[in-house]
């Protein structure tokens, strides 16, 4: 069945993605940047701050033109400078040598007092539009349906939500601010290399066409690759989460070095990727650094001309070069960082590919609120197939009257725990309807048709807390004795107070501290302690030997006391004592009547 289900899902994600890859960085930028709505203001803050450099990187070739042409050499003050200076000082050179180094001190306190402050602000914008985009990703994860984490895993979606939700920080805070940033020092480069040399101002703009072709050639290419990587990387990762939780088979079996070989075979695959991205980015770097080498030699060689036909004075080309040098460094930085997008954007695709992933199991508008129901359910020609597959379940019709336990019997595959499923609304019925006291599920409000519910699972899930948090994980604010009133009733408290911390104690990653009997009882108390009018009961004896299943079917007995149960169970003695008892075959569901043996009979 859950093949079914991952060939559909797993085809409907390719879709989605690829669909989104052909959109490419069109709307994933935008998107990025609706998400940071609520700090615009902050961004804006960290553009300002980022272009306050702009002037202090003008400043900075200053004290070297006033040490070179006016306290070595005999120049005149430039009368910019003349109206600012005190004719005292314009006369002494040991004062102007005293005024140019105290200057360059003070450019550079501010420049890296600048950066200090702009980076402070950045890492806070973007460390906290990297948490709201997470919790985004994960609100939504935890809303998609069943059958899609079936079909793409744990993983991918922890890959997605852990790495690939970065995007949202490299682009808008580390990425288009410094790009922006880069365009306006660009600009004042370039005004004031003009006004003192417009054929090196010319010459230097003479790359740009050069770079703008090597960033479409190699834009493209890299956001393809980085795309590559993420994918086989997350399926690097996949191996390692697998084989963390199935230690106890890979030691039963012996099976350590193959699945560290499978983990090297994953890790190669991302490592080849890898290394073929870093090649083409460094080949990219290669090419910029080059046409900006030449493009410097090239001033170099014109300033040199004009001081000596007179054009420049020596301290005016050493300010010319100090200004290249810092036009070419805007110039590297806007191609870089329009190359360096490409992997931002790439894991931007990836996380918006999920939230794109519409939630199959949705709440009705205006949908009615639900106190507490009395339980009676019904069943009316409900059909079902996973992912519009073929159908699981086929015109299924029965009705449960308040208070009766129902059970539920069947082959392994037959349907039974998708029946269960579609009462929960984990899924949609196909067709046909679920009706509970009498109104169809799906128009109650979702949270509060879920709290009609306990379950109590085969394999229970505990959580790496305490006791405590466990057994009130459906009753947060539950108080201590209602906690402990609740392991009583599921003979659970004995055990618990004999621990080294009581119901402080820790149980471990899945409650594995504790043994088989243990978990259930305190999934047992759990449902005590929710106290709802409808329990569902999966299989909750099978993990257990006879012996302790004899005291947890006495619990059983007192938890399904007024309330709407539905057990699902292969042992009969589960099913002895129930009012009602369903047989699921061939995705059909009929009343069993029959006697002892011929129900044993239908479940061999």
């Amino acid at each position: 069945m859950f093949g079914r289900i991952g060939e559909v899902v797993t085809n409907r994600v390719t879709r989605s993605e690829s669909a989104a890859g052909d959109a490419a960085s069109r709307g994933a930028i935008t998107r990025l940047f609706i998400i940071a709505r609520p700090y615009w203001g902050h961004m804006f803050g960290c553009l300002l701050l980022s272009l306050v450099a702009v002037p202090l990187s003008l400043l900075a070739p200053l004290p070297l033109k006033i040490a070179v042409d006016n306290v070595i050499g005999t120049e005149p003050i430039p009368p910019w400078l003349d109206v600012l200076l005190p004719e005292a000082l314009q006369q002494s050179t040991a004062a102007l040598l005293a005024f140019a180094a105290v200057l360059m001190v003070s450019v550079m306190l501010l420049l890296h007092l600048q950066s200090l402050v702009s980076w402070l602000l950045q890492t806070y914008t973007g460390q906290r539009l990297l948490l709201e985009f997470r919790a985004q990703l994960f609100s939504h994860v935890q809303r998609l349906s069943l059958a899609y984490h079936d079909a793409v895993g744990s993983t991918d979606s922890t890959y997605r939500i852990q790495y690939d939700a970065t995007a949202i920080q490299n682009v808008t805070v580390t990425g288009l601010i410094p790009l922006v940033t880069a365009a306006l020092t660009l600009i004042g480069m370039i005004w004031v290399t003009a006004r003192m040399d417009w054929q090196l101002a010319v010459l230097a703009l003479g790359v740009c066409p050069i770079l703008y072709g090597l960033t479409v050639i190699f834009a493209n290419q890299l956001k393809q690759r980085w795309k590559e990587v993420k994918s086989v990387d997350s399926s690097a990762m996949s191996v390692v989460q697998e084989a963390l939780s199935s230690l106890r088979v890979i030691k039963a079996f012996g099976a350590e070095t193959r699945e560290q070989e499978r983990f090297l075979r994953r890790s190669g695959d991302a490592l080849r990727k890898q290394v073929n991205a870093a090649l083409v980015q460094g080949g990219y770097d290669l090419l910029v650094g080059l046409t900006l080498a030449i493009g410097s030699a090239a001033g170099l060689y014109l300033g040199v001309h004009h001081v000596r036909s007179g054009v420049l004075t020596l301290g005016e080309l050493l300010m010319v070069m100090a200004y290249l040098a810092m036009l070419y460094g805007p110039l590297r930085t806007l191609s870089k960082k329009i190359v360096d997008l490409q992997s931002g954007v790439a894991s931007a695709e990836r996380a918006f590919a999920v939230l794109d992933q519409t939630v199959e199991v949705a709440e009705r508008p205006r949908a009615r609120p639900l106190a507490r129901a009395t339980g009676e359910i019904v069943f009316r020609d409900v059909s079902f197939g996973y992912g519009g597959g073929p159908e699981v379940l086929r015109n299924v019709s029965f009705r449960v009257p308040p208070g009766s336990s129902v059970g539920i019997q069947g082959v392994t595959g037959a349907g039974k725990t998708t029946l269960m499923s579609l009462l929960t609304r984990f899924y949609d019925p196909s067709s046909g309807e679920i009706l509970l006291d009498g109104v169809d599920i799906r128009d109650y409000r979702l949270a509060d048709l879920r709290n009609q519910f306990a379950i109590v699972l085969q394999e229970p899930v505990l959580f790496s807390t305490t006791i405590t948090e466990n057994i009130a994980y459906g009753r947060p604010g539950a108080r201590a004795g209602e906690i402990e009133q609740a392991a009583r009733l599921a003979s659970a408290h004995d055990f618990i107070a004999a621990l080294p911390d009581g119901y402080q104690t820790l149980v471990g990653e899945r409650g594995m501290s504790l043994s088989g009997g243990e978990r259930q009882r305190i999934a047992l108390a759990r449902a005590f302690l929710r106290d709802t009018p409808i329990l569902i009961l999966d299989e909750p004896t099978s993990s257990v030997d006879v012996g302790t299943e004899g005291g947890i079917v006495e619990v059983l007995q007192r938890l399904m006391r007024d309330r709407t149960t539905f057990i699902i169970a292969h042992r009969m003695s589960t099913l002895e004592s129930c009012d009602v008892r369903l047989t699921v075959r061939d995705g059909t569901v009929a009343p069993d009547t029959g006697n002892r043996e011929e129900r044993r009979a239908a479940l061999a």
